[in-house]
């Protein structure tokens, strides 16, 4: 055997060993979720096909002749008993494509597909899209939102200038997608999430306003519009259902996860929030809850973040980042929260319908001022002594 095939079997040998192991939860947890060891995806889980030239003759040196950068902020879904993830794949290029991976058991052991998906393009091309969240609507499609960014033309001079929308597209198989107008918005709009149900008989959406590419401006939180037809869908009035507040997680920008859960008791909702530290920005998550026969109206909201980078999740092409997009309510109640730490490598953890429900419920909210969380955690102390 040749010296290249050797390689070329130790490198398959070594990929399959990546993608076959095990994933052990954390101990000693917070009680509302479970975190585990390992990242579940990373840009070495890419196939080996999408990064080497395989010939020898034409790659003698067995050199990838395509670099993969990272794998991050996945949109989510059950598919066909699958735990499957629309990956946003970077490139060395910076270029992002989505591609699929699945898992047994949505712990470990994820695969990704043999090939990318093929994005149709409006004719408005675009020079990169990201960050899909995926919704089975009721009206019988799954459709994908995500980030579309051109170059803003109005500052030929600036090329980082850039503006935002939002691209729809919309399948029945995860193979095929049809590519839909993006949505037509007042403002730039990076994190849009479809609501799985009709609304008064129109489509709903969660938006994040935006005056910038990277400033809100005058953006005040998660906004909320109706849209008559998805096919040409545009927002006419957004509502703020979210507000941000200064001194908060969320006191610079927050925006919409995926699409919430319906449980008996509301809409649970996955959120990031945004604030400037002398790092740079800070993205957590949290959660709120809204009413079920009104998913515009908060019936809860608890204090401070739900998940924050912990250990090496904290180094990255961007520090100090946790951003999801994507999560699976299985049939027994359990959740599975997929997270991206530092906009480099995709994670997951755990909880249940009943724990988030319980966390949002009973757990208190931002007093927004320093007496008011010590008075919060007095009357905690105090229940305590008293049992």
């Amino acid at each position: 055997m040749s010296t290249f095939n050797t390689k070329l079997n130790v490198l398959r040998l070594h990929h399959e060993a990546l993608l076959a192991k095990p994933n052990h939860k954390v101990e000693f947890g917070n009680g509302i979720y479970d975190r585990y060891e390992n990242p579940i995806l990373t840009a070495e889980h890419t196939p080996l096909e999408w990064r080497y030239d395989m010939n020898e003759r034409t790659n003698p040196f067995l050199m990838q002749r395509i670099m993969i950068n990272a794998t991050l902020n996945s949109g989510a879904i059950k598919w066909k008993d699958k735990y499957v993830l629309v990956v946003r794949v970077e490139g060395a290029d910076r270029k992002s494509f989505f591609a699929i991976a699945e898992s047994p058991n949505g712990i470990d052991h994820f695969r990704f597909w043999d090939e990318p998906i093929t994005m149709p393009d409006t004719n408005q091309p675009a020079t990169n899209i990201y960050d899909m969240r995926l919704t089975r609507h009721e009206d019988g499609y799954i459709y994908g939102i995500f980030c579309v960014e051109r170059h803003d033309d109005s500052q030929p001079n600036d090329l980082s200038a850039a503006v935002a929308a939002a691209g729809i597209a919309r399948t029945k198989d995860l193979k095929i997608w049809e590519r839909l107008p993006d949505l037509k918005s007042k403002s730039q709009q990076r994190n849009v999430v479809l609501h799985p149900e009709f609304v008064n008989g129109k489509y709903a959406f969660y938006t994040r306003p935006q005056d910038g590419f990277i400033d809100t401006g005058s953006g005040g939180g998660i906004g909320w519009a109706l849209v008559d037809d998805i096919t040409h869908a545009e927002l006419q009035e957004e509502t703020i259902i979210n507000p941000r507040h200064y001194h908060t997680i969320m006191e610079l920008k927050n925006g919409e996860g995926p699409h919430p859960i319906k449980t008996s008791k509301g809409w649970l909702h996955l959120a990031h929030g945004v604030r400037a530290c002398a790092s740079g920005l800070r993205y957590v998550l949290y959660m709120y809850m809204t009413a079920l026969d009104e998913p515009t109206r908060m019936i809860a909201q608890p204090g401070g973040y739900l998940l924050v980078p912990e250990g090496p999740e904290y180094i990255g092409d961007v520090m100090n980042v946790v951003f999801s997009n994507g999560w699976i309510a299985d049939e027994d109640g359990r959740v599975f929260i997929y997270y991206a730490s530092s906009d480099t490598r995709m994670h997951v953890a755990t909880s249940t319908i009943d724990k988030l429900v319980d966390y949002c419920l009973n757990t208190p909210q931002d007093g927004l001022t320093t007496s008011a969380s010590v008075e919060t955690i007095k009357k905690l102390i105090d229940r305590n002594h008293s049992l």
